[in-house]
């Protein structure tokens, strides 16, 4: 009996989190993925530039481990980033994401998949969906509203 129950919880262990199946929690990594395009921005901005980005409020063109990228912009409004953020947080974390203060990216990353996390931060950032301060992303209160 005390066999079975050691099985038990070792399979437990190693049980996949069901909530990361939840269509909102799948929609965000499908969103987070599709967020950038490949290759560096080819905006007008970017072309005229010629990719000398220093001036730019908001990063276009991002760099992952060797992989050159550009965030979508119509797309990735900070509005849209944060519509499909509450959902995903909501259906994982069953609880409405607190739009004020510090966002809690060690909570997103429980839901969203490993070789995405690289693109957290560029993307709320980038959108205008958060600042960075003293190294914490601040939720930005015209962003949320």
């Amino acid at each position: 009996m005390t066999l079975n129950a050691d099985a038990n919880m070792t399979g437990d262990l190693f049980e996949v989190d069901k909530r990361l199946g939840l269509k909102p929690v799948v929609d965000f990594n499908t969103y987070l993925r599709a967020a950038f395009a490949d290759g560096a921005c080819a905006c007008s901005r970017c072309l005229e530039n010629k990719g000398d980005e220093s001036g730019y409020a908001f990063a276009h063109t991002f760099d992952f481990q060797g992989q050159v990228t550009h965030r979508r912009f119509a797309t990735t409004t900070a509005s849209d980033v944060l519509m499909v953020l509450k959902k995903a947080w909501l259906s994982y974390t069953k609880a409405e994401l607190d739009v004020s203060g510090n966002l809690d990216l060690d909570a997103i990353k429980a839901f969203v998949e490993p070789q995405l996390h690289k693109r957290l931060v560029p993307l709320f950032v980038a959108s205008g969906l958060v600042v960075e301060v003293d190294g914490q992303l601040v939720l930005q209160a015209q962003a949320a509203a």
